[in-house]
């Protein structure tokens, strides 16, 4: 990996700048919080719930090692949903704590701060691998056809599918998802690769909801990504599947002092279809 400077940086006081102290602020203290939800989502399947502005949520793997796909919403308004590439441009291709997950035009805000990791420090494995990964999104049953000829109905995008219908959504309202404990790179052809999970039994992801949100989490039919899933090797990886746990706390009101909900963005949205006549020179 080269070092150039990245195209977006954060300066003081500006959007991508994220007051550290307050976030770890949010973690020091367990004792304060209260567990408002806590449900398993079993294996190749998928589950929707809602997480309050405010409160965190957590990924558990409650049994070893196993992939989750990540969606999010507003839970007032779908339109406004996790943006994986822009967040990629503005945080990192892999995230974990003080990044946040942006959502799309024409709001583009944060709309959660990861928290708590413990994964953090894996870095960069010998293979260029790294997890918690943007760079890819969903397994899906269309791909899965087109490589293999056959129908496979528990892909994370059919169980996100089905995980958010009863919120009224639709397959029209998945999206690019944030693989939690994947590890992924980009090989020395440019070309995505995907590792066996580095996550062990009790690991956990959290992150703290900047605006009302509405989550969906998929557990991977490939389960720790320990076997392949296409090619010449692939089998049916169900003996490395596991379930996963997800819980939501609510904060002491005190551990809140000074924070506030992210605005949209401020753009007026006129994208230049005024008649006014324009000075390029």
């Amino acid at each position: 990996m080269g070092n150039y400077p990245a195209a977006y940086q954060a300066t003081q006081g500006s959007a991508l700048s994220v007051d550290k102290a307050f976030y770890s602020r949010l973690i020091e203290r367990p004792e304060t919080r209260t567990l408002v939800d806590k449900f398993v989502v079993p294996i190749r399947s998928g589950k929707a719930w809602e997480v309050p502005a405010g409160h965190v949520c957590r990924i558990v793997t409650i049994e070893g090692p196993q992939v989750a796909d990540l969606n999010m919403w507003n839970r007032h308004d779908p339109r406004e949903r996790m943006w994986a590439s822009r967040t990629r441009q503005l945080q990192a291709a892999h995230v974990s704590v003080h990044d946040r997950l942006w959502s799309t035009l024409p709001f583009l805000r944060p709309m959660a701060t990861i928290t708590d990791d413990t994964l953090a420090d894996y870095g960069i494995d010998g293979d260029g691998g790294r997890v918690h990964d943007l760079l890819g999104t969903r397994c899906d049953p269309y791909v899965n056809h087109l490589l293999t000829g056959e129908d496979f109905h528990f892909h994370c995008h059919s169980n996100l599918t089905r995980a958010v219908a009863p919120y009224g959504l639709t397959e029209f309202d998945v999206h690019d998802v944030l693989n939690v404990f994947q590890c992924t790179g980009l090989n020395d052809d440019d070309q995505y690769f995907m590792k066996a999970c580095p996550a062990q039994k009790g690991d956990y992801f959290e992150y703290f909801a900047e605006i009302d949100l509405l989550c969906a989490l998929s557990t991977c039919p490939g389960g720790d990504l320990s076997v392949p899933l296409w090619g010449p090797d692939a089998r049916d990886p169900i003996d490395v599947c596991r379930p996963l746990g997800v819980e939501v706390y609510a904060l002491a009101p005190e551990l809140l002092e000074g924070w506030s909900q992210p605005e949209r963005a401020r753009y007026h949205g006129h994208h230049g279809m005024n008649p006014e006549l324009v000075q390029w020179r």
